[in-house]
């Protein structure tokens, strides 16, 4: 039995560098609040903040649960236009200005698609959940979203 342990503890150290490397870096992840004129409803986010987290998104992905989400953080308010190369799931993308409210919602993007998906505004986030969450849950543009980055608590 005790050798059996072993070589299973062998095969994990050769075998985790190399899946390592295929694998996303681990992000921060958050609650995040929509609120809509009647409701709210808390989301878990994984945050991508650096240009990598970025870059990489929900790409690979082949599913995203009911409230969950990422939201993209830009930092500074600037255009941003994304795409859904790599991205096996279909999203909604909420545009959200600096002040948390929903500049534009793109509903059921489609995936894997080239084409570009972006408001023509400055917006601070970016934030991607299931496709049908918009529609499901009532949230239009105008409402607003609570996280830290927006400089209001939940």
């Amino acid at each position: 039995m005790r050798r059996v342990f072993l070589s299973f503890l062998l095969s994990l150290f050769f075998l985790l560098p190399a899946v390592a490397e295929d694998a996303a870096p681990l992000m921060k992840i958050e609650p995040l609040t929509v609120a809509t004129d009647g409701d709210a409803t808390m989301f878990t986010v994984e945050i991508a903040d650096t240009p990598a987290s970025r870059e990489r998104g929900l790409m690979f992905r082949q599913r995203l649960p009911d409230k969950h989400g990422m939201l993209f953080d830009f930092g500074q308010p600037r255009e941003v236009e994304m795409w859904m190369k790599n991205t096996n799931i279909p999203l909604d993308m909420f545009f959200i200005r600096p002040d948390g409210t929903i500049a534009y919602i793109a509903e059921n993007t489609v995936p894997q698609s080239l084409d570009v998906i972006g408001v023509r505004e400055a917006v601070k986030a970016v934030l991607e959940v299931p496709a049908g969450t918009a529609k499901k849950l009532g949230i239009r543009p105008g409402d607003k979203v609570y996280h830290r980055i927006f400089g209001d608590t939940q």
